[in-house]
């Protein structure tokens, strides 16, 4: 997909956060667990999303479910928001995993979704689900998650090579938070709003997910790289990356939605 097609897409996500579009045929759901958001993304027949909403929570940690109790609620919550939003019931979901956290750790997630009241739960990998809405056929996508960055090369549309490497967001929160003085939540929140420039501060942080992603993609160093997620989204760190990796490197607008968007379209 070109970038700008893309950037039309997540233009139209964003804008269905806590917005209701109209729906063409069936529902589908994607939950993205997030280590610092969850987000429950709605689509409809077209793969379009009409409706996006998300919780703060701390229930999962870098892919691993930690507090099943917490995770189930806040899961069941969004679902009760967008049904009652839309007007129908929403049973058809797929959530996803960072690539390398094991089958037992993976299947958390499911039952996660399952004990919120999804059926039918299709479970996919954050890379995989986030080419979902790029549609990379030649490339490396990046999922800068939380507490982990996952890469995977493709090659002709075929997934050649996956891994993650521990460092993400939550890494670049604790960093901010040490060289301002202020409490981790708040260091998130000023990350996100991008009205200041934290890149001399972060670019040691965002410089160890870039050695990541050089490391991850050996022998495809000719291939540009896509960034997704919400942890690299403030002004110049896909500059610091692509200086650090002396390659192209692809960012977009809403990234945070990405991944989310991809989770959906998996839903049987």
């Amino acid at each position: 997909m070109e970038t700008t097609d893309v950037a039309a897409v997540l233009e139209h996500a964003h804008n269905c956060i806590r917005s209701s579009r109209l729906a063409v045929g069936r529902l589908r759901t994607g939950v993205d667990l997030g280590t610092a958001t969850c987000v429950i993304t709605v689509i409809d027949d077209d793969d379009q999303p009409v409706w996006i909403d998300f919780d703060r929570t701390a229930a999962v940690r870098d892919g691993v479910v930690v507090d099943f109790a917490a995770a189930v609620t806040a899961v069941r919550q969004l679902k009760a928001r967008a049904e009652e939003e839309l007007g129908h019931e929403l049973l058809s979901g797929a959530t996803a995993f960072p690539p390398c956290i094991g089958e037992a750790d993976s299947r958390a997630c499911r039952f996660v979704l399952e004990g919120a009241g999804f059926e039918d739960v299709v479970l996919v990998d954050e890379v995989t689900a986030a080419n979902k809405t790029l549609g990379i056929k030649d490339g490396v996508v990046v999922d800068v998650g939380g507490g982990s960055t996952g890469v995977g090369v493709l090659r002709d549309g075929e997934l050649v090579a996956l891994d993650d490497r521990a460092g993400g967001g939550h890494h670049l929160d604790l960093v901010l938070a040490g060289a301002l003085g202020i409490e981790l939540a708040e260091a998130e929140k000023r990350k996100r709003a991008g009205n200041h420039d934290y890149l001399a501060i972060l670019r040691p942080g965002i410089e160890r997910i870039a050695s990541s992603i050089r490391d991850l993609t050996s022998g495809a160093d000719e291939l540009d790289v896509h960034l997704a997620g919400g942890a690299l989204m403030l002004p110049g760190a896909d500059a610091v990356i692509s200086k650090f990796l002396g390659r192209e490197v692809r960012s977009y607008p809403h990234a945070l939605l990405i991944t989310p968007l991809g989770i959906a379209r998996y839903a049987s």
